[in-house]
């Protein structure tokens, strides 16, 4: 009789807690199939360039499911290709502030912060947050972006300190712009009267990247304004030698020092030697300049006093190099009562934009050579031609 009393009580109960189970169970997978089509909802919205819907499926799913680390990162990162940059700021210092975050996460999450802070313009903290990257897998990319940092606020310092982690880390031969960096510091120090640290720097440059033009260049040119001729005339032969394509751009330079030094045969014969090899229209204008004869041997000078050289060296360009610019300098060598001055000055205005530099990397064009493209940032990006040459 005990046994058939336990038997009626158990069964019942056995029942209830089988329908109890069942039904918590259609209720969590109701939750869970809820939640992935909310999440599909969101990625779906955001495939179809809805953003604004897509953000907001996104914080639903988040809350109800407050532990889904993904769920953040696309948040963030929605937030940030917004421009909302403090909103993805915050999901990302949630991220960090979790406990139980994997280690990979937390670097995800703290890379991710440092991306916020760069786009938002904070760059002291971006700059701190990247700190933060090393070593971790992000390592890298964080010193590229804080190497961007320190060249846009031109500490030239610690610019070189990363890219001597980048070298040692085998990330590629940094040495060209570790030379740039240390040029730029030794302009700054010739621009306060620091002459001799300027000239050290200088001569540390040319050897940190030989075959680097502007280390030779400005080195030469400081040692021209110390009145060491002699000495611009040797960093001038050693920029002919280590970098012969940059030559035209220490043209004036090299004349200057020619002159001065009574180094204007060697001069001519160097940029005969060099033209012949690659003419250019700033070769045949400096040769030009320096009057040297088309029809002699190299470095010697022309000794007709009516022009006739220079028209000889501008022809003598035209039939290798049609030149526009060269056009007109030949045109100019004519005089005005052959060639109207309208002619003339409709001709300069025309070939004008034709003597501009062009950056290779983003097109950006400008009067004078520049080192650092002043458009993209880029290092070495203006070759050492004119724009009618390219």
């Amino acid at each position: 009789m005990d046994f058939e009393l336990w038997y009626l009580i158990l069964v019942p109960l056995l029942f209830a807690a089988g329908w109890f189970a069942r039904s918590f169970d259609i209720k969590e997978k109701q939750t869970i199939a809820d939640e992935k089509d909310t999440l599909y909802k969101g990625v779906d919205l955001l495939l179809s360039n809805k953003q604004d819907q897509a953000i907001d499926a996104f914080i639903e799913a988040m809350q109800n499911d407050p532990d889904t680390a993904e769920l953040h990162f696309a948040l963030g990162n929605l937030f940030r290709r917004r421009g909302e940059y403090l909103r993805a700021v915050r999901v990302h210092e949630h991220l960090l502030h979790r406990a139980d975050l994997s280690d990979a996460d937390r670097q995800r999450a703290q890379n991710g912060l440092a991306q916020d802070y760069l786009k938002a313009g904070l760059l002291d903290r971006a700059e701190e947050a990247l700190h933060r990257l090393e070593a971790t897998a992000y390592e890298t990319d964080a010193r590229l972006a804080l190497l961007s940092i320190y060249e846009r606020a031109r500490d030239w310092p610690q610019a070189a300190a990363i890219v001597r982690k980048l070298q040692a880390s085998g990330q590629g031969d940094f040495s060209q712009r570790l030379s740039h960096y240390e040029c730029e510091q030794a302009a700054a120090l010739a621009n306060q009267g620091e002459l001799e640290p300027a000239l050290a720097l200088l001569t540390q440059a040319t050897q940190t990247a030989p075959t680097a033009p502007r280390p030779w260049l400005d080195l030469a040119r400081l040692q021209h304004h110390q009145g060491a001729t002699d000495a611009a005339w040797n960093s001038l032969l050693a920029l002919a030698e280590q970098a012969p394509q940059a030559l035209p751009l220490a043209l004036p330079l090299l004349q200057d020092i020619a002159q001065a030094s009574g180094q204007e045969a060697p001069a001519i014969a160097l940029l005969r030697q060099r033209y012949a090899q690659t003419p250019s229209l700033d070769l045949v204008l400096a040769l030009v300049q320096l009057q040297a004869d088309p029809q002699g041997q190299a470095g010697q000078r022309c000794q007709q006093q009516d022009g006739t050289c220079s028209q000889g060296w501008l022809l003598r360009h035209l039939e290798q190099e049609p030149s526009l610019a060269i056009a007109h300098q030949w045109l100019a060598t004519q005089g005005e009562h052959a060639i109207p001055p309208t002619v003339l000055q409709a001709l300069e205005h025309a070939s004008r934009p034709l003597m501009r530099y062009r950056c290779a990397a983003c097109g950006f064009e400008a009067r004078q050579h520049f080192w650092h493209c002043p458009g993209c940032q880029s290092w070495d990006g203006y070759p050492a031609r004119r724009v009618e040459e390219l």
